[in-house]
């Protein structure tokens, strides 16, 4: 009897391979080959579940934002609950932490995607999905903004919109310099840096 096989679950199985080979080799280093080797295919079965190369590094990038949205969306239920509005301002900076390489995962997830970020420059079929999460990204952060801005925590002259990209550059700053110098940017600096800056953006009590 032939054996049965699970499209979804071998396409994901594919897209581990490409993320573990990517982690080690980057994104040039995630051949067909390669990845069918990593994943303990033939290059053929590969083929057989996606269109091309192009196919493969995409759907990798997708999996790899699921992930990443999916944990962030918790936090993101947690502190737009309207039974949680004396906890907003720490639940915002959870939800904040979760876009830095605070421990093994988010580091590891960091450099992948810093890995296709910087491939999405010279491999255009990549770019509008490494775009698409940077705005996922600012479209949260705006949110977190709006929603203290709203419960009058903020400093009133507040330019949500400015104020959404310097705290994006912000994190995205920290988490280069995390992946770069792990030893010299610890998770407790992270969390400092973060927690000064949102600072400057509320009223003194």
């Amino acid at each position: 009897m032939p054996k049965i096989v699970d499209p979804g679950a071998r396409r994901r199985a594919v897209a581990e391979a490409v993320l573990r080979v990517v982690q080690r080799e980057g994104v040039e280093g995630a051949s067909l080959r390669n990845v069918a080797e990593e994943a303990g295919l033939a290059v053929g079965s590969v083929r057989h579940y996606f269109a091309g190369h192009d196919e493969v590094l995409i759907f990798a990038m997708t999996e790899l934002s699921a992930r990443i949205e999916h944990r962030v969306r918790i936090h993101a239920e947690r502190l737009l609950d309207p039974g949680a509005a004396g906890e907003h301002r720490a639940r915002a900076e959870e939800l904040l932490s979760e876009f830095l390489p605070l421990d093994e995962e988010r580091r590891e997830e960091a450099m992948l995607w810093q890995a296709f970020t910087t491939a999405a420059r010279t491999r255009p079929v990549l770019r509008p999905h490494a775009v698409e999460l940077e705005a996922g990204m600012r479209d949260l952060v705006k949110r977190v903004l709006r929603g203290a801005q709203e419960a009058g925590s903020l400093l009133d002259d507040l330019d949500a919109e400015l104020e959404t990209l310097r705290l994006s550059a912000l994190l995205d700053g920290l988490t280069l310099q995390a992946t770069l110098e792990p030893e010299r940017i610890t998770p407790e600096t992270l969390r400092n840096v973060l927690r000064r800056h949102l600072r400057t953006l509320r009223k003194q009590a």
